[in-house]
């Protein structure tokens, strides 16, 4: 299944083009400011073959035609404000236009993908505003909170993230189990292997509208 990736949940942008979860050409912009105008020239690229230095060598020979494309996905949140209403406006325009769905990811889920599959995980992401958002993937509403208010985990846990390093500062200095996880920010695969779980039933369907945990801030 081909689907195409946007993000621009956190700290940078991302378009890539996947079949299943496998990366066959990918463009990224860094930065936490400038998504609205780096982001489709990013889809555009990736959608027409254009090289990009994460692009796998050879995987551009795999690209399907321009019209064999399955679904978008996107990132919904929780994360910037502007990133993330640009994210959702571009995948709903592509997706309109050539009649296939688009598929809603959290930035949790995505995150939470990245992680050792035989433990439980949290996804921990700075909010700017000194204070982190929370989420536990099918289990807890996304909340936003102070970093001495971080709940204690039942058992060893991961936390994935941005603000990963700071919560599980916190959190073995007060003895709870929790291990620091590798992932800081999203990636395509994991973004794609979430989004193909929902497409098959295995999660459930979210709405596709930007997950906002506080009152939004343009940034």
């Amino acid at each position: 299944m081909h689907l195409l990736v946007l993000d621009a949940a956190l700290s940078r942008c991302l378009a890539a083009l996947t079949e299943d979860e496998h990366i066959l050409a990918q463009a990224v912009h860094e930065g936490a400011h400038g998504q609205a105008a780096a982001l489709p020239p990013l889809a555009e690229a990736v959608l027409q073959g254009g090289l990009d230095a994460v692009t796998p060598r050879g995987a551009l020979d795999a690209v399907p035609p321009q019209g064999v494309l399955d679904a978008v996905v996107v990132g919904i949140g929780p994360g910037s404000f502007t990133g993330l209403r640009t994210a959702i406006a571009l995948a709903q325009g592509i997706a309109l236009a050539r009649g296939i769905p688009v598929i809603p990811v959290t930035t949790g889920e995505a995150l939470v993908a990245m992680s050792h599959p035989g433990f439980p995980a949290w996804a921990v992401t700075e909010n700017r505003r000194g204070g982190l958002f929370l989420e536990r993937p099918g289990t807890h509403a996304p909340c936003i909170l102070a970093e001495a208010d971080l709940p204690r985990p039942d058992s060893l846990t991961w936390i994935m993230g941005d603000g990963a390093p700071r919560a599980v500062a916190r959190m073995l200095a007060r003895g709870w189990p929790a291990g620091l996880g590798e992932a800081r920010r999203i990636e395509a695969a994991a973004l794609a292997r979430v989004a193909l779980r929902r497409m098959a039933g295995a999660l459930p369907p979210l709405p596709l509208e930007p997950l906002y945990v506080e009152p939004p801030a343009t940034t």
